[in-house]
Protein backbone atom coordinates (compact mmCIF):
# COMPACT_ATOMS: atom_id res chain seq x y z
CA UNK A 1 0.00 0.00 0.00
CA UNK A 2 1.28 3.07 -0.95
CA UNK A 3 1.18 5.73 1.59
CA UNK A 4 0.35 9.88 0.27
CA UNK A 5 -0.05 13.39 2.15
CA UNK A 6 -3.10 15.43 1.94
CA UNK A 7 -2.40 18.99 2.95
CA UNK A 8 -4.52 21.96 3.26
CA UNK A 9 -2.49 24.52 5.26
CA UNK A 10 -4.02 24.59 8.16
CA UNK A 11 -3.90 28.29 9.77
CA UNK A 12 -4.50 27.19 13.65
CA UNK A 13 -5.30 29.62 16.53
CA UNK A 14 -2.36 31.90 17.29
CA UNK A 15 -0.78 31.29 13.90
CA UNK A 16 -0.61 32.94 10.33
CA UNK A 17 -1.48 32.04 6.98
CA UNK A 18 2.33 32.80 5.82
CA UNK A 19 3.12 30.41 8.79
CA UNK A 20 0.68 27.51 7.48
CA UNK A 21 2.32 27.65 4.54
CA UNK A 22 5.73 27.86 5.31
CA UNK A 23 4.59 24.32 7.44
CA UNK A 24 3.18 23.22 4.20
CA UNK A 25 7.26 23.04 3.03
CA UNK A 26 7.97 21.62 6.13
CA UNK A 27 5.63 18.32 5.66
CA UNK A 28 6.56 17.92 1.80
CA UNK A 29 10.26 18.08 2.65
CA UNK A 30 9.67 15.38 5.47
CA UNK A 31 7.53 13.29 3.69
CA UNK A 32 9.54 13.26 0.58
CA UNK A 33 12.85 12.27 2.86
CA UNK A 34 10.42 9.39 4.12
CA UNK A 35 9.63 7.61 0.94
CA UNK A 36 5.72 9.38 1.42
CA UNK A 37 4.60 8.38 -2.54
CA UNK A 38 2.88 12.00 -3.70
CA UNK A 39 1.34 15.13 -1.41
CA UNK A 40 -1.52 17.14 -2.71
CA UNK A 41 -2.67 20.59 -1.84
CA UNK A 42 -6.25 21.29 -1.35
CA UNK A 43 -8.32 23.95 -2.49
CA UNK A 44 -10.56 26.57 0.17
CA UNK A 45 -11.61 29.87 -0.60
CA UNK A 46 -13.16 32.67 1.79
CA UNK A 47 -12.11 31.07 5.41
CA UNK A 48 -9.39 32.15 7.80
CA UNK A 49 -8.93 28.60 8.81
CA UNK A 50 -6.87 27.51 5.21
CA UNK A 51 -4.01 29.01 3.56
CA UNK A 52 -4.29 27.09 0.46
CA UNK A 53 -6.52 28.83 -1.84
CA UNK A 54 -4.26 28.62 -4.79
CA UNK A 55 -2.74 24.82 -4.83
CA UNK A 56 -0.96 25.23 -7.90
CA UNK A 57 1.37 27.66 -6.71
CA UNK A 58 2.16 25.90 -3.57
CA UNK A 59 2.68 23.00 -6.09
CA UNK A 60 5.50 24.87 -8.02
CA UNK A 61 7.14 26.04 -4.82
CA UNK A 62 6.81 22.41 -3.27
CA UNK A 63 8.10 20.98 -6.54
CA UNK A 64 11.71 22.53 -6.20
CA UNK A 65 11.92 21.84 -2.60
CA UNK A 66 12.16 18.25 -2.94
CA UNK A 67 13.75 15.43 -5.10
CA UNK A 68 11.07 12.46 -5.56
CA UNK A 69 7.70 13.26 -4.33
CA UNK A 70 4.61 13.53 -6.82
CA UNK A 71 3.01 16.61 -6.24
CA UNK A 72 -0.22 17.70 -6.93
CA UNK A 73 -3.88 19.28 -6.76
CA UNK A 74 -6.20 17.47 -3.96
CA UNK A 75 -8.17 18.78 -6.29
CA UNK A 76 -8.04 21.88 -7.95
CA UNK A 77 -12.08 23.25 -8.16
CA UNK A 78 -12.65 23.28 -11.60
CA UNK A 79 -15.96 25.67 -11.77
CA UNK A 80 -13.77 28.11 -10.98
CA UNK A 81 -12.08 27.56 -14.04
CA UNK A 82 -11.53 27.67 -18.36
CA UNK A 83 -10.55 24.31 -19.30
CA UNK A 84 -7.96 26.17 -21.01
CA UNK A 85 -6.43 27.35 -18.09
CA UNK A 86 -6.10 23.87 -16.68
CA UNK A 87 -4.49 22.52 -19.06
CA UNK A 88 -2.03 25.46 -19.77
CA UNK A 89 -1.45 25.45 -15.56
CA UNK A 90 -0.60 21.75 -15.20
CA UNK A 91 1.19 21.57 -18.44
CA UNK A 92 3.38 24.32 -17.48
CA UNK A 93 4.13 22.47 -13.90
CA UNK A 94 4.89 19.12 -15.76
CA UNK A 95 7.30 21.04 -17.49
CA UNK A 96 9.33 21.89 -14.95
CA UNK A 97 8.77 18.91 -12.92
CA UNK A 98 8.56 15.77 -15.50
CA UNK A 99 6.77 12.78 -13.81
CA UNK A 100 5.96 14.09 -10.37
CA UNK A 101 2.72 15.89 -11.41
CA UNK A 102 -0.67 15.05 -10.62
CA UNK A 103 -3.84 16.95 -11.79
CA UNK A 104 -6.65 15.98 -9.52
CA UNK A 105 -9.72 17.62 -9.80
CA UNK A 106 -12.74 18.01 -7.75
CA UNK A 107 -16.05 19.24 -9.02
CA UNK A 108 -16.84 21.61 -4.81
CA UNK A 109 -16.94 24.75 -5.27
CA UNK A 110 -14.27 25.38 -2.13
CA UNK A 111 -15.65 27.76 -0.31
CA UNK A 112 -19.23 29.51 0.34
CA UNK A 113 -21.15 31.50 -2.05
CA UNK A 114 -19.71 34.41 -1.46
CA UNK A 115 -16.70 33.41 -2.87
CA UNK A 116 -18.09 31.74 -5.81
CA UNK A 117 -19.71 34.68 -7.05
CA UNK A 118 -16.39 36.68 -6.84
CA UNK A 119 -14.25 33.95 -8.28
CA UNK A 120 -16.93 33.86 -11.02
CA UNK A 121 -17.17 38.27 -10.96
CA UNK A 122 -20.95 38.10 -10.44
CA UNK A 123 -21.96 35.82 -13.05
CA UNK A 124 -24.05 32.29 -12.76
CA UNK A 125 -21.46 29.63 -11.93
CA UNK A 126 -21.53 26.56 -14.28
CA UNK A 127 -21.93 23.90 -12.11
CA UNK A 128 -23.27 21.22 -14.26
CA UNK A 129 -20.63 20.94 -16.96
CA UNK A 130 -17.75 19.76 -14.66
CA UNK A 131 -17.63 16.37 -16.00
CA UNK A 132 -17.30 17.53 -19.97
CA UNK A 133 -15.13 20.52 -18.25
CA UNK A 134 -12.60 17.75 -17.46
CA UNK A 135 -12.56 16.00 -20.16
CA UNK A 136 -11.86 18.98 -22.31
CA UNK A 137 -8.63 20.35 -19.89
CA UNK A 138 -7.61 15.81 -20.24
CA UNK A 139 -7.84 16.41 -23.97
CA UNK A 140 -6.18 19.98 -24.35
CA UNK A 141 -3.20 18.30 -22.05
CA UNK A 142 -3.26 15.69 -24.30
CA UNK A 143 -2.27 18.11 -27.50
CA UNK A 144 -5.79 16.50 -29.07
CA UNK A 145 -8.20 18.51 -30.25
CA UNK A 146 -11.40 19.08 -28.74
CA UNK A 147 -14.82 18.80 -29.47
CA UNK A 148 -15.95 21.86 -27.91
CA UNK A 149 -15.78 24.69 -30.46
CA UNK A 150 -14.91 27.09 -28.16
CA UNK A 151 -11.77 25.29 -27.48
CA UNK A 152 -11.01 23.30 -30.70
CA UNK A 153 -9.17 26.34 -32.49
CA UNK A 154 -6.71 26.90 -30.15
CA UNK A 155 -3.93 24.56 -27.94
CA UNK A 156 -2.68 24.18 -24.80
CA UNK A 157 1.03 25.97 -24.35
CA UNK A 158 3.54 24.63 -23.42
CA UNK A 159 2.93 22.00 -26.34
CA UNK A 160 4.29 18.20 -26.32
CA UNK A 161 4.72 17.70 -22.17
CA UNK A 162 5.63 15.27 -20.84
CA UNK A 163 1.30 14.45 -19.24
CA UNK A 164 0.73 14.65 -15.44
CA UNK A 165 -1.17 12.01 -13.97
CA UNK A 166 -4.61 12.84 -13.99
CA UNK A 167 -7.64 12.53 -10.91
CA UNK A 168 -11.12 12.93 -10.00
CA UNK A 169 -12.10 13.38 -6.65
CA UNK A 170 -15.11 12.08 -5.41
CA UNK A 171 -17.19 10.36 -2.84
CA UNK A 172 -20.30 8.93 -4.92
CA UNK A 173 -20.82 5.90 -7.18
CA UNK A 174 -21.35 8.12 -10.15
CA UNK A 175 -18.23 10.35 -9.91
CA UNK A 176 -16.26 6.54 -9.82
CA UNK A 177 -18.13 5.46 -12.98
CA UNK A 178 -17.01 8.90 -14.73
CA UNK A 179 -13.16 9.11 -13.62
CA UNK A 180 -13.38 5.02 -14.67
CA UNK A 181 -14.27 5.73 -18.38
CA UNK A 182 -12.55 8.77 -18.65
CA UNK A 183 -9.18 6.40 -17.87
CA UNK A 184 -8.14 8.67 -14.65
CA UNK A 185 -7.37 7.54 -11.04
CA UNK A 186 -9.99 8.13 -8.76
CA UNK A 187 -9.45 9.42 -5.05
CA UNK A 188 -12.40 8.91 -2.50
CA UNK A 189 -12.66 11.13 -0.06
CA UNK A 190 -13.19 8.97 2.97
CA UNK A 191 -12.54 11.86 5.44
CA UNK A 192 -15.44 13.99 4.39
CA UNK A 193 -18.67 11.98 5.24
CA UNK A 194 -17.03 8.12 5.29
CA UNK A 195 -19.55 5.84 2.88
CA UNK A 196 -16.31 4.19 0.90
CA UNK A 197 -18.14 0.66 0.08
CA UNK A 198 -16.80 -2.18 -2.48
CA UNK A 199 -19.53 -1.09 -4.69
CA UNK A 200 -18.37 2.62 -5.34
CA UNK A 201 -14.77 1.46 -5.88
CA UNK A 202 -15.60 -1.79 -7.71
CA UNK A 203 -18.34 0.66 -9.87
CA UNK A 204 -15.07 2.38 -11.22
CA UNK A 205 -12.46 -0.41 -12.06
CA UNK A 206 -15.82 -2.08 -13.99
CA UNK A 207 -16.08 0.95 -15.85
CA UNK A 208 -12.13 1.90 -16.57
CA UNK A 209 -10.53 2.68 -20.14
CA UNK A 210 -7.10 2.49 -20.70
CA UNK A 211 -6.21 6.21 -21.36
CA UNK A 212 -3.01 8.71 -22.19
CA UNK A 213 -3.20 9.14 -18.47
CA UNK A 214 -3.60 5.87 -16.55
CA UNK A 215 -2.83 2.32 -17.78
CA UNK A 216 -4.96 0.75 -15.38
CA UNK A 217 -7.36 1.87 -12.75
CA UNK A 218 -6.02 3.45 -9.52
CA UNK A 219 -7.54 4.98 -6.15
CA UNK A 220 -6.56 6.43 -3.27
CA UNK A 221 -8.15 6.87 -0.21
CA UNK A 222 -8.16 9.89 1.99
CA UNK A 223 -8.28 9.57 5.74
CA UNK A 224 -8.14 12.19 8.48
CA UNK A 225 -6.06 10.53 11.16
CA UNK A 226 -4.29 11.75 14.60
CA UNK A 227 -1.60 9.05 15.88
CA UNK A 228 1.04 9.44 18.40
CA UNK A 229 2.82 7.18 21.13
CA UNK A 230 0.16 5.77 23.02
CA UNK A 231 -4.02 5.86 22.61
CA UNK A 232 -4.18 8.01 25.22
CA UNK A 233 -1.69 10.82 23.93
CA UNK A 234 -3.80 10.37 20.61
CA UNK A 235 -7.09 11.76 21.52
CA UNK A 236 -5.37 14.03 23.38
CA UNK A 237 -4.34 15.44 19.88
CA UNK A 238 -7.27 14.84 18.51
CA UNK A 239 -10.11 16.38 20.18
CA UNK A 240 -9.33 20.19 18.67
CA UNK A 241 -9.93 18.34 15.70
CA UNK A 242 -12.86 16.84 16.52
CA UNK A 243 -14.44 19.91 17.76
CA UNK A 244 -13.68 21.62 14.48
CA UNK A 245 -15.39 18.70 12.46
CA UNK A 246 -18.49 19.04 15.08
CA UNK A 247 -18.72 22.88 14.25
CA UNK A 248 -18.52 22.10 9.99
CA UNK A 249 -21.44 19.64 10.22
CA UNK A 250 -23.12 23.03 12.17
CA UNK A 251 -21.96 24.96 9.00
CA UNK A 252 -19.34 26.82 10.73
CA UNK A 253 -15.34 26.38 9.82
CA UNK A 254 -13.50 27.44 12.82
CA UNK A 255 -9.30 27.04 13.24
CA UNK A 256 -8.17 24.35 15.06
CA UNK A 257 -7.69 25.08 18.84
CA UNK A 258 -4.79 24.07 21.07
CA UNK A 259 -5.52 20.58 22.82
CA UNK A 260 -5.78 22.59 26.44
CA UNK A 261 -8.05 24.73 24.76
CA UNK A 262 -10.19 21.50 23.66
CA UNK A 263 -9.85 20.33 26.88
CA UNK A 264 -11.83 23.80 28.18
CA UNK A 265 -14.75 23.12 25.50
CA UNK A 266 -18.57 22.59 26.87
CA UNK A 267 -18.98 19.42 25.19
CA UNK A 268 -22.73 18.00 25.13
CA UNK A 269 -23.45 14.28 25.25
CA UNK A 270 -24.68 14.59 22.25
CA UNK A 271 -21.10 16.22 20.84
CA UNK A 272 -19.68 12.95 22.72
CA UNK A 273 -21.41 10.54 20.37
CA UNK A 274 -21.12 12.55 17.37
CA UNK A 275 -17.42 12.60 18.26
CA UNK A 276 -17.19 8.60 18.56
CA UNK A 277 -19.73 8.43 15.49
CA UNK A 278 -17.28 10.47 13.39
CA UNK A 279 -14.01 7.68 14.80
CA UNK A 280 -14.83 6.03 10.82
CA UNK A 281 -13.24 8.95 9.22
CA UNK A 282 -11.22 10.52 12.12
CA UNK A 283 -8.71 7.90 12.87
CA UNK A 284 -7.02 8.11 16.24
CA UNK A 285 -5.14 5.67 18.39
CA UNK A 286 -1.27 4.67 18.31
CA UNK A 287 0.16 4.65 15.09
CA UNK A 288 0.25 0.54 15.11
CA UNK A 289 -3.06 0.83 16.08
CA UNK A 290 -4.77 2.85 12.78
CA UNK A 291 -1.69 1.07 10.92
CA UNK A 292 -3.61 -2.23 11.27
CA UNK A 293 -7.02 -0.18 10.52
CA UNK A 294 -5.52 1.25 7.38
CA UNK A 295 -3.86 -2.42 6.23
CA UNK A 296 -7.00 -4.20 6.87
CA UNK A 297 -9.45 -1.91 5.23
CA UNK A 298 -7.42 -1.85 2.18
CA UNK A 299 -7.32 -5.56 2.40
CA UNK A 300 -11.68 -5.25 2.29
CA UNK A 301 -11.69 -2.83 -0.30
CA UNK A 302 -8.48 -2.99 -2.17
CA UNK A 303 -6.99 0.31 -3.03
CA UNK A 304 -4.02 0.92 -4.47
CA UNK A 305 -3.17 4.02 -1.63
CA UNK A 306 -3.59 5.59 1.38
CA UNK A 307 -4.00 9.42 1.77
CA UNK A 308 -3.32 10.54 5.01
CA UNK A 309 -4.66 14.19 6.37
CA UNK A 310 -3.61 15.22 9.58
CA UNK A 311 -4.63 18.51 10.98
CA UNK A 312 -2.49 19.31 14.44
CA UNK A 313 -2.36 22.48 16.03
CA UNK A 314 1.19 21.52 16.83
CA UNK A 315 3.49 21.39 14.01
CA UNK A 316 5.85 18.93 15.71
CA UNK A 317 2.92 16.61 16.39
CA UNK A 318 1.87 16.89 12.97
CA UNK A 319 4.98 15.90 11.92
CA UNK A 320 5.03 13.50 14.02
CA UNK A 321 2.49 11.59 13.20
CA UNK A 322 3.80 11.18 9.39
CA UNK A 323 6.91 9.99 11.00
CA UNK A 324 5.54 7.34 13.07
CA UNK A 325 2.67 5.92 10.76
CA UNK A 326 6.31 6.07 7.88
CA UNK A 327 7.85 3.55 10.63
CA UNK A 328 4.83 1.30 10.72
CA UNK A 329 3.86 1.23 7.07
CA UNK A 330 7.23 1.55 5.55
Amino acid sequence: MRLSVLDQAPITTGNTAEGALKKAEELAILADELGYYRMWMAEHHGTKAFASSSPEITVAHLAAKTKNIRLGTGGVMMMHYSPLKLAEVFKTLSAFSPGRIDFGVGRAPGGDNYSIYALSEGRQPMINNMYEKFNTALELINDEVPEDSLYNKTIATPYKIALPEAWLLGSSGNSAIQAGRMGVGYSFAQFFNGGMSKEILEAYRKNFQVSAFMEKPEISVTYLVTVAETKEEAEFQALPQDISRLSLMRGSIIQTMTPEEAQEYPLTEMDRMMIQENRKIHLVGSAKEVATILQEEQEIYGFDEAMICSIQHSQEKRLDVYRLLATELF
